[in-house]
């Protein structure tokens, strides 16, 4: 057995979300009020996350990425990651957070075999950062970016979704990050995902609107290949400079047809894609390895040849209806 689909797509990624609790209320993520949180006892324990991934090395899986809610809320985050770097076949360990906690915390997480972070940032204005995030401390988020580039994790990811008139004024703001620093922006498309969600429909913006600005600012952009976790991204760089940009446009143009990702929940569902519904209960099987791998071949079947965020609009009763916060993203 290998982790492929039905159209011969092999899945080497794995993102595993390790908790649906959140330090911020970002307001394309959940509602003001949170979400309705689990149980203590529903969350997988990190021996359980070990042992799921110590049975899909074997049949390619080769990158992880750490994610939740927000990781760093999580005791002994640092513990699993340290767990995970020691699976043999497993070449990298990755982490997306929101980087309020990110810089006290970054030394034990390089040691025990961090090897790269993407930080969800949305805004380098206080004010609207706060808006976006509710509670969130701008402060707090830059200080982890740069004790990330003093101790040379890289590379470094700023992720941006881009919202029609809320932060699409900061796109030259953004852009300049990349000039002086090895930092590398990913300007991510607005996603019809989340059933509280009553925004998309007017806050989204094609990543054409990006292009568009840099060349308005005269910024000639090249494409570029070779950034390690580069994924989904359609990267290029602004001629001269340390970082690069990165456009991920799930719902413009479809990357459906190489997606490699597979995704764990806090709950113990294995989930094949992002969008669709579907989801297989593996925590009962965690003991069993080959109840695990009919489980995952189960999954791996009924994963969809491309997601329908294009054609759908909020609310499809086909469409992704928990929270991202409960998935991972």
């Amino acid at each position: 057995m290998n982790l492929e689909d039905n159209y011969g797509r092999k899945h080497d990624y794995l993102r595993i979300s390790i908790t649906d609790r959140c330090n911020l209320r970002c307001i394309y993520c959940m509602g003001e009020d949170g979400i309705k949180l689990l149980d203590h006892n529903d969350i997988l324990t990190y021996e359980e996350i070990t042992g799921f991934v110590e049975v899909l090395a074997p049949l390619g899986l080769r990158r992880l990425r750490i994610t939740g809610g927000e990781p760093l809320v999580r005791k002994g985050v640092e513990n699993l990651i340290g767990s995970l770097s020691k699976i043999s076949g497993i070449e990298d360990i990755a982490l997306t957070t929101n980087g309020e906690l990110l810089g006290p915390m970054l030394d034990k997480l390089m040691d025990n075999g961090l090897k790269r972070v993407n930080i969800s940032l949305d805004s380098l204005k206080p004010e609207l950062y706060k808006r976006i995030t509710r509670v969130g401390s701008l402060e707090n988020v830059l200080k982890g970016i740069n004790s990330a580039l003093i101790k040379g994790l890289t590379p470094i990811k700023i992720n941006v979704v881009l919202m029609a008139g809320i932060n699409d004024g900061e796109i030259y703001d953004f852009l300049k990050l990349t000039l002086d620093d090895p930092i590398h922006v990913r300007f991510i498309e607005y996603m019809p995902l989340d059933g509280h969600d009553q925004m998309w429909s007017k806050r989204y913006l094609p990543l054409n609107a990006v292009k568009e600005k840099a060349a308005a600012l005269g910024f000639r952009l090249n494409p570029e290949e070779g950034i390690v976790g580069n994924g989904t991204a359609e990267t290029w760089r602004i001629h001269g400079a340390q970082g690069t940009i990165g456009f991920i446009n799930p719902v413009s143009c479809h990357f459906c047809s190489s997606c490699t990702r597979l995704r764990l929940t806090a709950d113990g569902k294995f989930k094949p894609c992002l969008y669709w519904q579907e989801e297989i209960n593996i925590r009962g099987a965690l003991k069993n390895p080959l109840t695990l791998q009919s489980l995952i071949k189960q999954g791996l079947s009924l994963k969809h040849e491309k997601h329908q965020m294009n054609t759908q609009t909020q609310g499809s009763e086909q469409g992704y209806v928990r929270s991202m916060a409960q998935i991972g993203g």
